[in-house]
């Protein structure tokens, strides 16, 4: 597609006009509230008087302005709220009734204190749509904290991740991010429901439940029948050999998916013979022995340097990629021409990377968010002269 200044120039995005209140902190609600964000929402972030506490978690330029939090929290005004103040719990029962969604990641009992229940709501002269991002659904660990190792392991993601040995994390927040997506299609969703005049008045997203059932889509294999017929997790994704597969110089990721892409790769290296063979003549059968393909694979790849697979596999049509590093997806041609990425200067950090929203809407991206801001930027305005409700902030703009 060519490259026009009408398909780059932003459009707004479907939740211009909607207000929403995020009282989330770390990442699976913030992540959610992006999302929100790049779709056209305002978003209010309601902070502790310490900050949230990502704004710390890895060290940035400045204090509080950690990459993560940059990354999570862009488009978003912060207010500083200390709920340990009774002006400040009525301050926040007081706005209630200016936003359409209320987005919560807190326990239920402490949501439950500080009003955020449909009944809370209610009494505030409230109708926002209430989302409540937690750990567990109603039930016995109803009451546990979550953070996305935890999720991770209680869901089942890290025993599949161990191939049912030794567990391991997925090396990305994936509990909370995922939770954080499935949070805000939620709220979408209600919102629909909403304007056509059936909406729930709450949604929950309890991340235990939601990342089991994340998990168990591809992975539940003989588990999915009662009584089962065999052991669980998907042969394809369980082999120790699902690798980027080495080269000479380097290393490739090709996948042998269809039938065609297969005939084709074992036409190309001269083992026609094998087409016909029936371990490998089916999807079925190349899944059933799926280690000595990627060992068959593996063993063709290595002669030959990465540049020559790119352009072998590009002329036979099979899918494959180079191995790319987060530096090399700097200088990608592809993001560059679509500018998924950009360069801003932000007020106290200075010139600051950000990957803009990747979907687009009539063929065009959403506008850029703002820069996330120092803690407390929008307390004046928030907070007004109402005496009482000074609190703490550092370095507000």
């Amino acid at each position: 597609m060519a490259d026009t200044s009408e398909q780059l120039a932003p459009v707004d995005g479907p939740l211009q006009g909607v207000n929403v209140l995020d009282l989330t902190g770390t990442m699976s609600g913030p992540f959610c509230t992006l999302l929100l964000a790049q779709m056209g929402a305002r978003i209010d972030k309601v902070e502790p008087p310490k900050g949230d506490v990502v704004r710390n978690v890895t060290a940035g330029k400045s204090a509080g302005m950690s990459p993560i939090f940059l990354a999570l929290n862009a488009g978003k005004n912060s207010i500083v709220l200390d709920f340990k103040k009774e002006t400040h719990r009525a301050l926040l029962l007081e706005h209630l009734a200016d936003y359409d969604v209320v987005v919560h990641n807190m326990r239920p009992a402490a949501a439950e204190r500080l009003g955020l229940t449909v009944d809370g709501l209610a009494k505030s002269g409230s109708k926002a749509l209430l989302c409540e991002l937690v750990g567990f659904g109603p039930g016995p660990y109803e009451a546990m904290p979550a953070y996305d190792d935890t999720i991770q392991a209680m869901s089942g993601l890290a025993w599949v991740q161990g191939n049912g040995a030794e567990p391991a994390y997925v090396r990305t927040a994936v509990a909370d991010k995922a939770s954080g997506m499935y949070a805000a299609m939620a709220i979408c969703a209600a919102l629909v429901g909403r304007a056509a005049g059936h909406g729930p008045r709450v949604v929950k997203i309890p991340m235990f439940e939601t990342m089991a059932a994340f998990t168990a889509v591809e992975q539940l294999g003989g588990l999915t029948y009662d009584p089962p017929t065999g052991p669980a997790l998907y042969a394809r994704t369980a082999s120790p050999h699902r690798r980027p597969f080495l080269t000479s110089d380097g290393y490739i990721s090709l996948m042998l998916y269809t039938d065609r892409h297969w005939s084709s790769f074992l036409e190309h290296i001269g083992r026609a013979d094998l087409v016909n063979d029936p371990r490998f003549a089916s999807i079925a059968g190349r899944t059933a022995n799926i280690n000595e393909v990627y060992s068959f694979v593996a063993s063709e790849l290595k002669g030959q340097t990465t540049e020559h697979w790119l352009k072998v596999l590009d002329d036979i049509d099979v899918p494959h990629a180079p191995v790319k590093s987060l530096g090399d997806l700097l200088v990608d041609p592809h993001l560059d021409a679509v500018r998924l990425i950009s360069t801003t200067e932000h007020p106290s950090e200075g010139q600051i990377r950000s990957f803009r929203a990747p979907f687009l809407f009539d063929g065009r991206r959403p506008p850029d968010l703002g820069p996330a801001q120092t803690l407390g930027a929008q307390n004046a305005s928030f907070l007004g002269a109402r005496p009482g409700t000074e609190t703490e902030t550092a370095n507000p703009r």
